[in-house]
């Protein structure tokens, strides 16, 4: 299972979830800036770096490894990057590296080239199946979906699509991201299945990302402002104020060039961008997705 690539969309779509896992208050979480970052020079790609505001200097760069098998060169290689990264950036914060293990069995342990480093402050190791362990919390629920056996994964994802119809302080964008998430996961541990049958088995086709309750209220909305200029135009500019208000909640505040390209996509396009944006992670990706998609 890519578990590197499902934890960095865990991380862009909970950044609060490193801000748990290390027992931090989630308050600050909206406040950092996550990403991967590909280290100049050489083969290493950092799993992913919180990166805090510049206003608070104060505030720690977390380094994120997610590490799933036992690798005994992992230290050298993870201190290495952060040491590269630390001379390329030179960030003004104090750092932190935060390691994920499934379990203590893949932890290599202590090493004596580094222990100065693993026993101080500037290193954290965080087991998922004992942090997960009781379940409480909708994060803990997500961890619990990617740590058990592909027998008990539907059960566990249950659970999350019952804690998310149950809360109400999760924004509906990121409800949709959730629910795309946790089929993404079962989609990884369930490799036999079709997409169709996993669906059927968390009962998501009423739950359908097009059929939540986020999708369905923004949809209207454009259906409504577009309803009186004809059969093909209306349907075209409810579109297009659909896409504009799931993008606008998805990637933040738009830019002029930005909405005019999405202004001129025909439906095709809108309803192929309507399906890529639920993956975006920020506006560099849907720049990209305009660039490889939109008319010159």
């Amino acid at each position: 299972m890519k578990t590197d690539s499902l934890f960095y969309r865990l991380f862009q779509t909970l950044p609060q979830l490193l801000f748990d896992l290390i027992g931090h208050s989630t308050d600050r979480a909206a406040h950092y800036h996550f990403e991967s970052v590909e280290l100049k020079q050489t083969s290493f790609r950092m799993d992913g770096v919180f990166i805090p505001p510049d206003e608070q200097p104060d505030w720690p760069v977390f380094f994120v490894e997610v590490q799933f098998q036992l690798d005994l060169d992992l230290y050298s290689r993870l201190f290495a990057e952060v040491f590269l990264y630390l001379r390329d950036h030179r960030p003004t914060h104090p750092w932190q590296a935060v390691i994920l293990y499934p379990s203590r069995a893949v932890d290599p342990g202590d090493h004596i080239q580094y222990n100065v480093l693993l026993q101080s402050t500037h290193v954290r190791r965080v087991y998922l199946d004992e942090w997960a362990q009781s379940r409480q919390t909708l994060t803990q629920q997500l961890i619990g979906v990617l740590l058990v056996e592909p027998s008990q994964a539907v059960s566990e994802a249950r659970a999350v699509l019952g804690t998310l119809q149950d809360t109400a302080a999760i924004d509906k964008a990121q409800t949709v991201a959730i629910v795309n998430l946790v089929e993404t996961i079962l989609v990884y541990k369930l490799p036999m299945l079709p997409r169709e049958e996993i669906q059927k088995m968390l009962d998501l086709t009423d739950i359908d990302l097009k059929q939540t309750r986020f999708y369905q209220d923004v949809f209207a909305e454009g259906r409504e402002e577009g309803e009186q200029k004809g059969r093909q135009e209306g349907r075209q500019e409810g579109e297009v104020t659909l896409i504009l208000r799931l993008l606008q909640r998805r990637c933040g505040e738009l830019s002029p060039a930005v909405r005019e390209k999405v202004t001129h996509l025909d439906l095709v396009q809108l309803e192929a961008l309507g399906e890529a944006l639920l993956e975006f992670g920020g506006i560099a990706d849907l720049e990209q997705w305009l660039t490889a998609h939109a008319e010159k």
